[in-house]
């Protein structure tokens, strides 16, 4: 029962999203008791502070990529919102061009963001417009590609130099 009242509480806020962003809002989406909306990324930020400000969501629990090559366009970012006072999840999606591999950066909003968006970035590419230090969090700065793209070959397009370090070490 009180898993129906918080869905009919985030659908309640799922139209006022519709309302305020009409043209941002493309799909509202119910899926075993989980909310999605997908929206342009052109205002995502202003959405996300909506979401924060307003509607009390105020910890951001995830941050994540999403590779579906070869469709176009090719990337989602996906943003997984909690309030804390209304018990309340909700998840953000958005779809990013390969090209435009571009999106604002939420971290003024959700000081963790700083953290997901870095390795949104190492592992899929995904550039964070006005992120405070974009750089390379799990793999090391010299590293070429991304990990979890779907074009990225299952062995790997290097021996990362460290690796290599090792491994000459060991033959001494």
């Amino acid at each position: 029962m009180a898993q129906k009242i918080e869905i009919k509480r985030a659908l309640k806020i799922a139209e006022k999203v519709k309302e305020l962003f009409s043209d941002e809002v493309l799909e509202i989406n119910l899926f075993r008791g989980q909310l999605s909306l997908v929206v342009r990324k052109i205002r995502i930020k202003e959405i996300l502070k909506f979401l924060k400000n307003e509607c009390r969501f105020n910890h951001l629990r995830d941050l994540c990529g999403v590779d579906f090559f070869p469709e176009k366009p090719r990337f989602e970012v996906v943003y997984n919102l909690y309030s804390i006072y209304e018990k309340i999840h909700i998840r953000i999606k958005t779809r990013v061009d390969e090209e435009e591999s571009e999106i604002d950066s939420i971290t003024e909003l959700w000081e963790t963001a700083n953290w997901h968006e870095r390795e949104c970035f190492d592992m899929f590419g995904i550039k964070f417009k006005g992120h405070p230090d974009l750089r390379r969090i799990l793999m090391p700065e010299d590293w070429e590609g991304y990990p979890l793209r779907k074009d990225y070959p299952l062995k790997g397009q290097q021996l990362w130099r460290g690796f290599k370090e090792i491994l000459e070490t060991k033959n001494e």
